[in-house]
């Protein structure tokens, strides 16, 4: 009996073993079959990143011809705005030779009347100090004037266009009228030298009074020559930066402007206005300082361009006579 049972016990085991092997065998099997169709599968994603590859180059394609039309549709927008303003400057050209050809077929005696009205206003009653620091120089301070402007303020600011026509062909002229200002106000209380800009010829002075010394007026003189400053030939900056750094309501305060051009880079209109708002009237109707300019012929001297000339010369006319000041051209040097 007890043979019977042993029996037993050994075919079981058998099968068991028999189960082991076949189940080892199939892992070795799927072992095999996984590395023998490796290689199809490494060749099939291959095959896919080449594909991903091919679409991406043509979608980069793509995006390169479409920033190209936008590049080429932009340098088409620039050229029309270019165009435009190119026109929008020639008629601005047009109707300043518009004007200047109106003012030159103006009656004489019309403009003989504006001239003396002009002058007129540019005069304005001296202090009793100015008054005695005078009274030994000229007989009669009222008719003493530097070409048509009168000696009548206590505090004067120059504001002079350092723009590159200016430097090379009126700068000797610049100085020399600067000289002869300087020469017929034989003393003041305070006086300033900034460019179109509002820069300062002294940085060290920059918004305050320069003393009246004859060291300081030679010093004036002796560096306006290699001044340099960078100027876009508008003197709206300079009137401004004048105005609001230096105005005192118990100073008397006289700006000569000094330019031959406005750029336009804003109308007459605009700045007209705008140095209303800051040169506003006081109680009695008079401006809080006086607005002088001198005109240089410049463009029409070296081009023979009238058109700038008479853009700068409508501009100051303008201000001038708004301000209180007195507008004066210089003679061509082709008239000399």
């Amino acid at each position: 009996m007890s043979r019977k049972k042993r029996r037993g016990i050994e075919t079981l085991s058998l099968s068991f073993l028999d189960s082991i092997s076949c189940g080892f065998g199939a892992i070795i099997l799927l072992l095999v079959i996984t590395k023998l169709f490796e290689p199809i599968r490494l060749e099939e994603s291959n095959v896919e990143l080449q594909g991903l590859l091919a679409r991406y180059e043509q979608e980069l394609t793509e995006i390169l011809g479409e920033t190209e039309s936008v590049q080429r549709e932009r340098i088409t927008t620039a050229e029309t705005v270019e165009d435009d303003r190119v026109q929008v400057l020639e008629l601005q050209q047009e109707l300043t030779r518009i004007r200047s050809v109106l003012l030159d077929r103006m009656d004489d005696d019309a403009l003989s009347d504006e001239l003396a009205g002009r002058l007129a206003a540019a005069k304005q009653s001296l202090t009793d100090e100015m008054q005695r620091l005078l009274a030994n120089q000229v007989p009669n301070v009222e008719d003493y004037a530097i070409g048509g402007v009168p000696v009548d303020s206590e505090y004067i600011i120059f504001i002079i266009d350092t723009s590159g026509s200016m430097r090379s062909y009126a700068w000797d002229r610049v100085q020399q009228q600067i000289r002869e200002t300087l020469d017929v106000y034989p003393t003041v209380k305070g006086m300033q030298i900034i460019n179109d800009e509002g820069t300062y010829l002294f940085r060290s002075y920059r918004g305050q009074w320069i003393p009246d010394t004859p060291a300081r007026r030679r010093a004036i003189i002796d560096a306006l020559p290699n001044w340099n400053a960078f100027s876009d030939s508008s003197p709206r900056e300079g009137i401004l930066e004048a105005i609001e750094r230096f105005y005192d309501p118990e100073k008397k305060i006289s700006l000569y402007v000094y330019s031959d051009d406005f750029a336009p880079t804003s109308t007459i209109r605009q700045v007209v206005r705008e140095v209303d708002r800051r040169n506003r009237l006081d109680e009695e109707g008079n401006r809080r300082v006086r607005i002088h300019a001198v005109a240089f012929p410049v463009y029409w001297d070296v081009m023979g361009d009238l058109v700038s000339s008479a853009r700068y010369a409508t501009l100051m006319r303008v201000l001038c006579q708004r301000n209180g000041g007195t507008f004066v051209a210089l003679p061509s040097r082709r008239d000399i």
